[in-house]
């Protein structure tokens, strides 16, 4: 197996970025760093006005935008190389180790690939919080041609949707009485809520799995009484499918809820669903590059959300999520990415971005053969 990606100042980079804590909104001293690498190694790099990392490579008229994120969920792992050749640390799979693959390749791309397109890499904030500032402010700025979007895949795998998002607060209220009497309690008004919500959730969507379904989870939960008034109070969040958006959800729940009358609700994280095509220019040349090195592609969606779900409207060209890493070891305390996976990323992403835009300039990916 090849693995020509496996440079030492690619994996210093990425030890360097998870070593920098990055919460989101508090990404300023990681946005440096990445912007000081990108800069001395070739980009034209900056720290736009959303506070992202943009470094941008080559002359072309292809644009290729590498959008991946530098925040990070709260948790302290202590950053460390195991003996095993695996790094520990807070956001060393999402998503500091697809980034770092990204700016990596990018920095390594042969003369030819950069005289056939400029490549923007995005390290953006806010991902891990409802605003994704980051990626709304890119989306209204850069017009690309073909997208990454950096998030955990595996470095066989191709993430090719995200299914949407919508966050239900719910609030009950009621004047107390004595438990004894009769009554309703506003904690039940809140449970009835919470019962219809959860029925119409497993009636919803449409066949496939659990990517067609709709998911409906209780995020939180409380209730309690001044002696006078009743307060109950809880978050929903609901996992959408394409065929379901959020705004029609919105609809159905607030008239589920219409009869409840002590029952308020708001609803936030309004994120369509996404799947994109499988069979394009940017996915054959992932593939052949896969391949390449001794892996076997395959394709996923995925039940999250990610960046993809904010630009997909704003950038209906081909996009497909990748990176190293195991997914199932986002936000948790065992967040750790092999490093030779790291190196092997890195080597498929500047093979497949090379074979990319020299096919797409000798005619639109004709010569990216199906892999």
């Amino acid at each position: 197996m090849s693995n020509e990606g496996g440079t030492p100042d690619a994996r210093e980079l990425l030890i360097r970025t998870v070593q920098i804590a990055s919460l989101s909104g508090q990404e300023g001293p990681v946005a440096e760093f990445l912007s000081g690498w990108m800069a001395a190694r070739g980009f034209e790099a900056r720290v736009d006005e959303a506070g992202n990392a943009v470094g941008e490579r080559g002359s072309g008229p292809l644009t290729v935008a590498l959008l991946g994120h530098m925040d990070t969920v709260p948790g302290d792992i202590p950053v460390h190389v195991d003996a095993q050749g695996v790094l520990h640390g807070r956001g060393s799979v999402d998503a500091k180790g697809p980034l770092c693959a990204f700016m990596a390749a990018v920095a390594t791309l042969p003369p030819g690939a950069l005289s056939a397109a400029r490549f923007v890499v995005i390290g953006a904030t806010e991902e891990e919080a409802p605003s994704s500032r980051g990626a709304r402010h890119i989306r209204e700025v850069l017009r690309p041609d073909v997208v990454l979007i950096g998030e955990p895949s595996g470095w066989e795998g191709l993430t090719l949707g995200y299914k949407g998002r919508l966050v239900v607060k719910a609030a009950a209220q009621r004047e107390n009485f004595h438990t004894a009497g009769e009554g309703r309690s506003a904690g039940d008004d809140l449970t009835e809520a919470w019962f219809r919500v959860r029925a119409w959730a497993a009636a919803a969507g449409e066949p496939g799995g659990v990517f067609g379904g709709v998911q409906a989870t209780v995020q939180d939960i409380t209730a309690g009484t001044d002696g006078l008034t009743q307060r109950a109070s809880g978050t929903f969040g609901l996992r959408l499918p394409p065929s379901v958006s959020p705004e029609g959800a919105e609809a159905t729940i607030r008239e589920l809820l219409a009869d409840l009358d002590s029952v308020t609700v708001s609803f936030t994280g309004h994120e369509r669903a996404v799947r994109h095509p499988r069979d394009n220019a940017l996915t054959r040349a992932m593939r052949v590059a896969i391949r390449a090195q001794g892996g076997a592609p395959v394709f996923k969606v995925k039940t999250g959300t990610s960046d993809m779900n904010v630009v997909a409207a704003h950038w209906p060209v081909p996009t497909l999520a990748y990176g190293p890493g195991d997914s199932a070891l986002d936000h948790t305390p065992e967040e750790r990415l092999d490093l030779a996976e790291y190196d092997r990323a890195v080597a498929v992403l500047r093979e497949a971005l090379t074979r990319l835009v020299t096919g797409w300039a000798a005619g639109a990916g004709a010569a990216v053969q199906p892999g």
